[in-house]
């Protein structure tokens, strides 16, 4: 049974074309990407030892090992930053022997006033499960059309998996549902994490769990969303993560362009709204 650990492993070396690495094309082979000797070698581990890994036989190495394995893989600060947190996960260090449950929505009202001050700019408070917690009058604003927010709790990455309007309303479509499968990795605590997988991947299906599965962390690009009314939206993010005790963050949307701010400013016009606090 494979591992997070062996998981990440596999699919990063299943992504690396071995010529980027300066190696010889040894021809047509069963799998992608760069070899297991080949990334033994680089590493300076055993290919069984590195087998044993990926397989999931071997479940602790040493972070002489993890680091190895980084530089082998070339990995960016990103990727090994979740390296080293799928480590931690696939030896038990982080995982506790209390019962997966969700998180707290709970937001704190200095939060809450933040996103006040924020107003009448598209601004929401979330976590990396995706729960939508409090939003600005913005955010409702470019968001009603899509009908995120027409339910009591409401979920970017349920709805993203699950509803079929998410496809046509998020441009990249692809790219979003990356980020939102990578940020479970990501999330409140290893325990809620475990249990937001295991109850969203049977209404999610493969699409979720290949995408779970492959560890890769996805770009940051622009947001594009199809609004009905004022067509393409495109936004900058800027993602600022509240104290750990919160496992939270709070996420501003910015107009990429002139075209989006101009776009946002007559929705405004035409309606208004209030700051919502979802609970």
């Amino acid at each position: 049974m494979g591992t997070p650990l062996g998981d990440f492993i596999r699919a990063k070396r299943d992504s690396i074309q071995p010529e980027s690495f300066g190696l010889p094309d040894r021809g047509r082979r069963r799998s992608p990407g760069l070899r297991r000797a080949d990334l033994a070698t680089r590493a300076g581990i055993s290919v069984e030892y590195l087998t044993r890994i990926e397989q999931g036989r071997d479940r602790n190495p040493s972070p002489a090992v993890i680091n190895a394995l980084a530089d082998a893989l070339s990995l960016d600060a990103t990727e090994r930053e979740h390296l080293r947190y799928v480590a931690k996960i696939t030896s038990g260090a982080c995982v506790g022997q209390r019962r997966p449950a969700p998180p707290s929505r709970h937001v704190r009202p200095t939060v809450l006033a933040t996103l006040q001050l924020l107003e009448p700019g598209v601004a929401f408070v979330t976590n990396r499960l995706g729960d939508v917690l409090a939003h600005t009058s913005g955010f409702e604003l470019v968001m009603r059309a899509s009908g995120l927010l027409e339910t009591r709790e409401p979920n970017l990455t349920r709805y993203v998996f699950t509803d079929p309007r998410a496809r046509t309303f998020f441009a990249d479509w692809d790219q979003v549902a990356d980020e939102q499968t990578f940020d479970l990795w990501l999330g409140p605590s290893a325990e809620s994490s475990e249990w937001f997988a295991a109850e969203l991947a049977p209404l999610a299906g493969q699409e979720f769990t290949r995408r779970l599965n492959r560890h890769l962390p996805p770009p940051r690009v622009p947001l594009r969303l199809n609004h009905p009314t004022v067509h393409e939206l495109r936004w900058q993010r800027e993602r600022l993560e509240l104290p750990r005790t919160d496992a939270q963050e709070l996420v501003v949307l910015l107009p990429a362009d002139e075209a989006t701010a101009q776009a946002t400013e007559r929705l405004r016009r035409q309606t208004s709204g209030t700051l919502r606090a979802i609970g």
